[in-house]
């Protein structure tokens, strides 16, 4: 249950960031389901070497570059599901990752309170 929760919470999220960031744009419920899932594959997979390789360089910039790659993998996955969901422009994805992370952040929380159990 709390795998689909989470999913649903994400696809919220897109669906969110999509009103509130100028050049990307989501389709409708069902582009954000599978955009979500999309993007946490590939935040699963390709997210995790990337940030294991270009680990030197997040040290140098004190963590900002994660930015970098997180608004790469929104742009991958735009890619990927065009026209469903679209990313235009690496100025937007790189305040999409950001509001997203936000967005998710705050979704999280608002069904689970800090301190919740998380069984």
């Amino acid at each position: 249950m709390g795998m689909l929760l989470n999913w649903l919470l994400s696809a919220l999220a897109v669906w969110i960031m999509s009103r509130l960031v100028p050049g990307i744009s989501v389709s409708g419920p069902v582009a954000a389901l599978i955009a979500a899932l999309v993007i946490g594959f590939i935040n699963a997979t390709v997210g995790v070497v990337l940030k294991i390789l270009t680990f030197p360089l997040t040290l140098v910039t004190l963590g900002l570059f994660w930015l970098v790659i997180n608004a790469l993998m929104l742009e991958l996955a735009s890619a990927l599901l065009a026209p469903g969901f679209q990313v235009r422009g690496f100025f937007a994805a790189f305040v999409g990752a950001i509001v997203l992370s936000l967005v998710n952040m705050l979704l999280k929380w608002l069904v689970r309170p800090p301190g919740a159990s998380r069984d």
